[in-house]
């Protein structure tokens, strides 16, 4: 892997050499392009004037705040410039909280966080081990793109795993989205049956399982396609059906009872034979 970002990791005076590292990565999905249908060549984007329609050339392109309606207040990287944040390319924790204080809506990006130098190994072991040992998480600051972002910082594995922080300007209230729900009383039946389809699927959490269909299913139609197997094929619209909760509730609990017995009367069969 190569360091997104390094810099350094700051506890007091204890301080060692670090990496951030993208935890994660979309490189391995299909990705389509946009092509010319006609000729099969990949299409370019140009920037245009909005009103004359004529290509705008890199030299007078520039940067604009909205103001009104179609008017803008230009602003010079030099203006920008001389505003950045100061970078000093180091973390540095201001305090400890439990992780379960942590509104999840406010984690962004992962990134893994380990030692950039052998020189640096002790200072983060213990860094580590610290923040172990008390089950907190560790909250700093770091400038990544000309913005300093808030970084949560939590032992995992022999390394940290580092997350970007939303501000929140940037989380939106759930009232926004759940304030005209009404406040049902649950029937007592209902909900122990389906506390008790809960129970019954109850398991850890496996990444493992996880399984992307669609790209599963996309990567044979490609090859398919390539060999000139492939039909066409017109997109099929389920039917829409009235459900009745008390009804699929206890369905549900039935299609699980079913493997179960299935199970059980093959394992009386073999008794009996044997």
């Amino acid at each position: 892997m190569r360091a997104f970002w390094k810099g350094y990791l700051k506890l007091a005076l204890v301080s060692c050499p670090i990496g951030l590292y993208p935890a994660t990565s979309t490189s391995e999905r299909v990705v389509f392009r946009q092509i010319n249908k006609v000729t099969g060549n990949r299409l370019r984007q140009q920037l245009v004037d909005e009103e004359t329609r004529e290509p705008v050339e890199p030299e007078h392109r520039g940067r604009g705040y909205e103001i009104g309606k179609g008017q803008y207040l230009t602003i010079e990287n030099g203006e920008l410039d001389a505003i950045e944040i100061e970078s000093t390319h180091t973390i540095e924790i201001d305090r400890f909280v439990p992780r379960a204080k942590i509104d999840q809506r406010f984690f962004d990006t992962p990134y893994y966080v380990a030692p950039s130098e052998p020189v640096g190994y002790e200072a983060f072991a213990v860094i580590r081990e610290a923040m172990y040992s008390k089950a907190m998480v560790a909250l700093g600051r770091l400038v990544l793109s000309k913005r300093e972002r808030v970084i949560a910082l939590e032992p995992y594995g022999k390394g940290l795993l580092g997350t970007t922080l939303h501000y929140p300007y940037e989380v939106r209230n759930a009232v926004d989205c759940f304030g005209d729900l009404p406040q049902l009383a649950v029937a007592s039946d209902m909900l122990r049956l389906a506390e008790h389809i809960l129970d019954s699927k109850a398991g850890d959490f496996d990444p493992s399982s996880f399984r992307d269909r669609y790209e599963e299913a996309l990567l044979p139609h490609l090859k398919a396609k390539q060999a000139g197997l492939v039909r066409e094929q017109k997109p099929t619209v389920a039917a829409r059906r009235v459900i009745n909760l008390m009804a699929a509730l206890r369905q549900s609990i039935a299609a699980d009872k079913k493997p179960a017995a299935a199970t059980a009367r093959k394992g009386a069969a073999v008794r009996e034979r044997a």
